[in-house]
C-alpha cells in the first residue's frame, strides 16, 4: 500500500487545500465527541479521518486506512474543532478603568449616568471605523483560535441604529474571511435603549422591527436575532414584539433571558422555537420543561457569572434530569466577560457550575453546533460532517480544561484546510 505522509507546515497547507482528492487524516486519538460511541469523549484510538471537499467522509482504524495522500499525526489527539456559541466580540474602547472604579464601591448607576456603563461602549463603537474596529477585533480572535475555535458567533449590539449595526456585521464577515474561521452572525440590535431613545423603548423596538431587522436580513448580514430580555434590559413583551418580526422572515430566534431575574423569559424563547435561552442562572423548571419540549439549548456563560460576582447558578441538574443540552461559551465583551479564551470558560462551569469536564467539551462542540442551528453538519467528528477539528500535543482532552492558559494546539483545520 502507498502513503505519501507529509510533516512541514507548508506541505501540510499545500496539500489540503479545497480538493476532491482524498486526504487521510492518519494515525490519531480522535475524541469524536459522539454521542454513539460507548467510549466517553467518543474516543477512538489509532484512528484516521478521511476528508474529502472539505468534509469527512469517513473514519476508519488505522490497519484499514487506504492508499493515498497522507498525514502522519503521530497519535496526537484530535476532536472537533471548538465552537464559541456567544460572542460580542466586535467592539470600540475599554471598560478597564470602570471595572476598577466597581472594585473600589462606586454603583453601576453612579458610573452609567457619568456616561460610562455599555453607553460608553455604543459610543465608542460609533466613534471608530470598520478598518479600527477590525483592527481591535482581531487579536481578540486570534487569542480564540490559538485555543482550537474553528466556529464562533459574533453579535452587534453595540451600534444601536441601522449604520452602526450594519457596521458592526460587516466587521464580524471580514473577520472570518481573513482569518479561516466559520461565522455565525447575530442581531442583537434590542441589546440596549441608546441615548437618542432614552425614555423610548418602545419606539426603538419600533426602530429594530420595522427598519434595522429587515434591512440588515435582506444584505444578509446576520442569521439570527438575539433579545437581552431582563428588568435592565426589555421586557417580555418588547422582546416578543422582536421575535414575531423575526418570526415573519424566518429567521430564527434566541435570547440573554434570566440573567438577573425570573422573567418568563426561557419559556418565551422556547414558545419561538428559539436555538437557545443564554446565561439562565434565573432559571425555573417551568422554562426547564419548556426548553425540553422546543429544543432549546441552554448557554451556559460561567464568565459573566465570575465577573459580576453572582451567587445565584444555571439549574444544572435540572438540565440534566430534563435532558437540555448544555452549551458553554465566553460571552466575551467588554462590559461583563472580558474573556477571549474557551478553555477558561469550560473550566469555570465545571468549577463554578458542577459540569464534568466531559459535558464541558460537549459544549463547545456538539451542543454548541445545536445552539447556531448547525448539529446536523458541525460539532462532531463523524461521517458527513465538515472537516473542522483541532490536533492537540496533548494525551486527552480533559488536559485543555484542567489548564487553562496553556494551549496545546498543534493545528486547527478548517473545511479540510489547515490553518
Amino acid at each position: 500500500m502507498k502513503i505519501n505522509v507529509y510533516t512541514t507546515h507548508d506541505k501540510l497547507s499545500a496539500m489540503t487545500e479545497a480538493t476532491s482528492e482524498l486526504v487521510i487524516w492518519r494515525n490519531g486519538r480522535l475524541a469524536t465527541l459522539n454521542p454513539d460511541h460507548a467510549q466517553p469523549y467518543g474516543l477512538l484510538e489509532r484512528h484516521a479521518l478521511l476528508v474529502r471537499d472539505g468534509r469527512i467522509a469517513a473514519i476508519v482504524a488505522e490497519d484499514d486506512v487506504p492508499s493515498g495522500r497522507s498525514i502522519d499525526l503521530e497519535g496526537r489527539l484530535v476532536t472537533p474543532g471548538l465552537i464559541d456559541c456567544h460572542t460580542h466580540l466586535v467592539f470600540g474602547g475599554s471598560r478597564a478603568q470602570e471595572w476598577e472604579q466597581r472594585l473600589n464601591g462606586v454603583s453601576y448607576q453612579t458610573i452609567s449616568a457619568s456616561g460610562g456603563g455599555i453607553n460608553s461602549t455604543v459610543r465608542a463603537t460609533r466613534d471608530s471605523s470598520e478598518a479600527e474596529l477590525l483592527a481591535l477585533a482581531q487579536p481578540r480572535l486570534e487569542r480564540l483560535l490559538r485555543e482550537g475555535v474553528t466556529t464562533l458567533e459574533i453579535k452587534s449590539g453595540y451600534g444601536l441604529d441601522l449604520p452602526n449595526e450594519r457596521k458592526m456585521l460587516r466587521v464580524a464577515r471580514q473577520l472570518a474571511d481573513h482569518n479561516g474561521v466559520e461565522l455565525s452572525a447575530t442581531l442583537l440590535s434590542a441589546h440596549a435603549t441608546p441615548p437618542e431613545y432614552q425614555g423610548d423603548a418602545n419606539g426603538y423596538i419600533t426602530l429594530v422591527c420595522e427598519t434595522i431587522l429587515p434591512t440588515l436580513w435582506q444584505e444578509g448580514l446576520f442569521e439570527s436575532v438575539d433579545v437581552f430580555c431582563e428588568n435592565v434590559g426589555f421586557s417580555p413583551q418588547q422582546t416578543e414584539r422582536v421575535f414575531q418580526a423575526a418570526q415573519a422572515l424566518g429567521i430564527p430566534v434566541k435570547g440573554h433571558v434570566e440573567q438577573l431575574s425570573s422573567l418568563g423569559g426561557a419559556q418565551l424563547v422556547s414558545r419561538y422555537h428559539g436555538l437557545s435561552a443564554d446565561h439562565i442562572e434565573y432559571l425555573t423548571e417551568e422554562g426547564v420543561a419548556a426548553m425540553r419540549e422546543s429544543g432549546t439549548v441552554a448557554a451556559l456563560l460561567p464568565g459573566a457569572f465570575y465577573f459580576l460576582n453572582e451567587t445565584r447558578k444555571p439549574p444544572v441538574e435540572l438540565l440534566r434530569k430534563y435532558q437540555v443540552p448544555m452549551a458553554v461559551a465566553t460571552d466575551f465583551n467588554p462590559g461583563t466577560s472580558p474573556f477571549a479564551s474557551l478553555h477558561l470558560a469550560m473550566n469555570m462551569a465545571c468549577v463554578k457550575f458542577g459540569l464534568t469536564p466531559e459535558e464541558a467539551w460537549a459544549g463547545v462542540t456538539r451542543h454548541a453546533a445545536r445552539a447556531l442551528g448547525r448539529q446536523a453538519s458541525h460539532g462532531q467528528l463523524a461521517p458527513g460532517f465538515v472537516a473542522n477539528f483541532a490536533i492537540w500535543d496533548a494525551e486527552h482532552p480533559v488536559e485543555m480544561v484542567y489548564e487553562p492558559g496553556r494551549s496545546p494546539l498543534w493545528h486547527r483545520v478548517v473545511q479540510g484546510e489547515l490553518q
